[in-house]
């Protein structure tokens, strides 16, 4: 016997083949149904993921394009310029160049009763470190008496031989902080890096050793150890020395930067030894005199 709903009747033998070809069209229909539902979510799912990546890589572009950086203070020239008083040396005081704007090269047709000394450095080049070495001090003394102007310009230019530590641009970061904070010490914290300059492959000294390093070199203001541990200026360094490779030289007849050190004196390119103090006081003197000359002041002949 067969069982039945109750309340429902059992269709006619005839009939129930034709109940189970209908019931199974139905199935199909909403098997149909929710297949297309599927389809549809599946594919609406898809395009919000795809606007979702969308959105995340627009973000990741828009957060790598950095806006330029403003730079210190005292190097509207992207260096900055030293000069002595028979005494003492100090930093020539300038604005800082806002972000959107370009730097001012230093007006040479002012200093006319000095010699224009201009050194493009980085801070882990062995050759700058050399240079500084050998006549660090001449360079001083000559500062000191008036006799010269000098304008150091920090960039980075080494960071791919530091291990990743990034530590030309790191430093020139901190000359740059010096520059802005408390200019006057620029000079010392300058030999400073150069008598504790790491080797090239090497990590460089830690922004906290850079910290005791400038203090040391008799930095006192805190605004200083702050700055060099954000990196205040890390991204002016990058923008200074990408227009140092990409421009001629200010005030030079000279294209682009190729190397460092870049040594200028009254513009010309200094090409002698490195090692050599004679050599270049020698290029100093003939480079004043050849100036002397092209003034049309008297030079004693």
């Amino acid at each position: 016997m067969n069982a039945t709903t109750p309340g429902q009747a059992l269709p006619p033998k005839k009939d129930r083949r034709e109940v189970a070809r209908e019931t199974a069209r139905i199935q199909r229909e909403e098997q149909k149904k929710r297949e297309a539902r599927n389809r549809w979510f599946l594919r609406g799912g898809i395009g919000l993921a795809l606007v979702a990546v969308a959105a995340i890589v627009a973000v990741l572009i828009v957060g790598s394009v950095k806006p330029p950086s403003p730079g210190p203070l005292n190097m509207a020239s992207d260096g900055i310029l030293m000069q002595g008083d028979g005494t003492t040396i100090g930093a020539v005081p300038t604005e800082a160049t806002a972000a959107d704007a370009e730097p001012v090269p230093t007006d040479v047709s002012e200093l006319t009763s000095t010699v224009n000394i201009a050194v493009y450095l980085d801070y882990l080049c062995p050759y700058c470190g050399q240079f500084e070495t050998t006549n660090g001090d001449q360079l001083s003394s000559w500062l000191t008496a008036g006799n010269i102007t000098l304008e150091t310009h920090p960039i980075s230019i080494l960071d791919q031989s530091s291990s990743g530590s990034k530590y030309s641009t790191r430093s020139a970061n901190a000359a740059a902080c010096v520059a802005n904070y408390q200019p006057d010490t620029f000079l010392d914290v300058n030999s400073a890096l150069f008598a504790n300059q790491p080797t090239e492959g090497t990590t460089g000294l830690t922004n906290a050793e850079l910290v005791s390093l400038v203090e040391e070199a008799g930095v006192t203001d805190e605004s200083v150890a702050t700055c060099i541990t954000d990196q205040e200026f890390g991204d002016w360094v990058g923008d200074a020395s990408a227009r140092a490779l990409d421009n001629p030289l200010p005030n030079t007849d000279i294209g682009p930067l190729t190397g460092t050190p870049t040594v200028l004196v009254q513009g010309v390119k200094y090409e002698g030894d490195l090692g050599d103090a004679a050599a270049f006081e020698t290029f100093v003197m003939e480079q004043a005199t050849a100036t002397t000359d092209t003034s049309g002041t008297e030079t004693g002949e």
